[in-house]
């Protein structure tokens, strides 16, 4: 599951797009299987086992740990062995038309901080990924910048030769990087603008304002004693060696789609194969690789009357790039062919909860597009049936069901969570520790094979076989696909308490708040400007705004908002709506 957003891949020749899915045909070019049984729910649950699951686990595990790097990051030796297996694994079965998709974007390889010193006093950083290379080792002065560093007006003449000195917020990083490149800095040091470390991307380049420099991170208190000793007089001197493998790649998708069934109404499935440079990814998003596959190669067994087809994506850590090249390379009448997009990222989480993608948007506001009320219901019911309760959770473009919505196709799925922190309450229902996060490995060289929740990961297995075995069978409460007629694709639900639409502040004392949702603006009056930070569905390009920002969780935060918003409150909870994002609070009170 990624992070932060990245730019649109780089398309290198014509795309590999499956042959069923290039020209939509007349009729329901549909093919049966011969001599199979129709799928059913039962039959393919059953056949999904942990023993399984867990080999196919060890499987990426070992890949990852084949290599000194020890990860499975797009473009690396570890992954590039995950999809040529996960390629033999789904041509051994004979029951699919298997390709690889390839598409070419840079990855950043390696990272080395060779140096960090401040005044000769070695400092605890992490390089941005993308970052440059330093020519060696550099030494110059430490130069402040003005405001956020958002703008060119922003980097002062004395920042040429040195190294910028700017805090987080605002803007995203890589705009204050390629603008200290642009000002002739030898280096920048971003400052995070609350406590805690800085782990990011500048997003992967070229940008327009010009060449990254080399980009390293700054604790804020750090940085704030940079800031007031410049500001006395004092010359502060910072030593950078930054060692960086930046690469253009060509990497692939791997795309399966089911000889039998009906071509022109798909079921896809989709998890991400690649894993961030830290660890090997086992959870994030191998839980869900792997899952897909063994329901893939379990559906080989029996017939089906709609076509199922699995796209394992490459490049999500770097931006859901493989996803999104998928989708903008299908034509306005193969798109059509798709009738669903069921999306698997993190379903084996060590401090579980169970959550389903919000498709009717009764809990955030903000649905799918058609029949993504339907599969939100499919999977609600099949927690229900166990007993086992479940809860939604937020489209909030952080995984690979983004393009697919935005395509408007109906999406949805389940996830286990991955850095939102349990609460008290999600600790009553389903067990584990309150105030950690649900996956305390999450992105982490801990992220593997024993560190999964076994129990938790079956039961989401199996919930992709019923929905597969169902939505292959019957496409009933899902609309027949119709060309896109210029309305929204996305609606927002009226809430149930509504306190009206306006623009300006509105001040809220915390008791608890999603994160990454709004980027800090001012320290220390905790002054906060939401951003529509995962505005995945009308920006014409995709924005990498400084969205992951921790916010104080005990003080009052006033959310200075810029466009028309809609405040409404509902059992203590308060959303604040605007055109195009939503941000979701609990609160003790509120003045507005």
């Amino acid at each position: 599951m990624r992070v932060t957003l990245g730019l649109a891949a780089l398309a290198v020749g014509a795309s590999a797009i499956p042959t069923e899915l290039r020209e939509r045909q007349d009729g329901h070019n549909s093919k049966p299987c011969p001599k199979k049984p129709l799928v059913t729910k039962d039959a393919l649950e059953k056949d999904i086992t942990i023993k399984k699951l867990m080999r196919g686990a060890q499987q990426l595990e070992d890949f990852a740990y084949s290599y000194p790097a020890r990860n499975r990051i797009m473009g690396g030796q570890a992954h590039n062995d995950t999809v040529k297996w996960l390629k033999k694994e789904l041509e051994s079965t004979s029951y699919y038309d298997v390709t690889l998709q390839p598409f070419s974007n840079y990855v950043m390889l390696n990272g080395t901080l060779n140096a960090f010193t401040i005044d000769g006093r070695a400092i605890n950083s992490t390089i941005l990924e993308y970052s440059a290379s330093t020519p060696g080792l550099v030494t110059a002065p430490i130069v402040p910048v003005n405001n956020l560093g958002c703008e060119a007006s922003d980097f002062p003449a004395e920042v040429s030769g040195a190294i910028a000195l700017i805090s987080r917020g605002t803007c995203e990083f890589g705009l204050k990087s390629a603008l200290a490149g642009s000002a002739g800095a030898v280096g920048a040091i971003i400052y995070n603008n609350v406590a805690g470390t800085i782990s990011a991307t500048l997003g992967p380049p070229p940008r327009p304002e010009g060449d990254y420099v080399a980009s390293v991170t700054l604790s804020l208190e750090e940085g704030q004693a940079i800031v007031a000793q410049v500001a006395g007089g004092a010359t502060v001197t910072g030593t950078l060696d930054v060692l960086t493998d930046v690469q253009v790649i060509t990497t692939n998708n791997v795309l399966a789609t089911s000889k039998c069934g009906d071509k022109n109404n798909q079921l896809w499935l989709g998890a991400h194969t690649d894993s961030v440079g830290a660890g090997p990814g086992i959870n994030d998003d191998g839980s869900g690789t792997v899952a897909i596959l063994n329901v893939a190669k379990s559906l080989a067994k029996y017939n089906v009357n709609n076509a199922v087809s699995f796209g394992f994506w490459s490049g999500e850590e770097s931006g859901l790039l493989g996803s999104t090249f998928f989708v903008e390379s299908l034509s306005p009448e193969a798109a059509l062919d798709v009738r669903a997009y069921l999306n698997f990222d993190m379903i084996a989480s060590p401090n579980y909860v169970h959550q389903i993608y919000d498709g009717d948007g009764s809990a955030y506001g903000l649905s799918g597009p058609a029949g993504s009320d339907d599969i939100e219901a499919f999977f609600a019911g099949y927690f229900k049936d166990l007993n086992i309760p479940s809860n939604e959770t937020e489209f909030n473009g952080r995984s690979d069901y983004g393009p697919f919505l935005d395509a408007n196709i109906p999406a949805g799925g389940t996830t286990t969570g991955a850095d939102e922190v349990k609460t008290v309450e999600e600790q009553a229902i389903w067990g584990g520790v309150a105030g950690e996060i649900l996956d305390q490995n999450y992105h982490q060289a801990a992220d593997n094979v024993t560190n999964l929740n076994e129990e938790a990961w079956l039961l989401h297995s199996r919930g992709i076989a019923a929905a597969v075995a169902h939505y292959a069978t019957s496409w009933e409460g899902i609309p027949e696909r119709v060309p896109a007629n210029g309305t929204a694709k996305r609606s927002v639900r009226e809430p149930v308490v509504r306190k009206g639409v306006k623009g300006g502040k509105v001040t809220l004392k915390l008791l608890r708040q999603e994160t990454k949702k709004i980027a800090a603006m001012d320290t220390a009056s905790h002054a906060y400007e939401a951003f529509p930070t995962f505005d995945t569905y009308s920006a014409p390009t995709t924005p990498q705004h400084d969205h992951d920002a921790p916010i104080p969780t005990t003080s009052d935060i006033t959310a200075t908002i810029s466009e028309p918003f809609s405040l409404h409150t509902t059992n203590n909870l308060v959303r604040i709506t605007t055109p195009i994002h939503i941000r979701r609070l609990m609160y003790i009170g509120y003045d507005n």
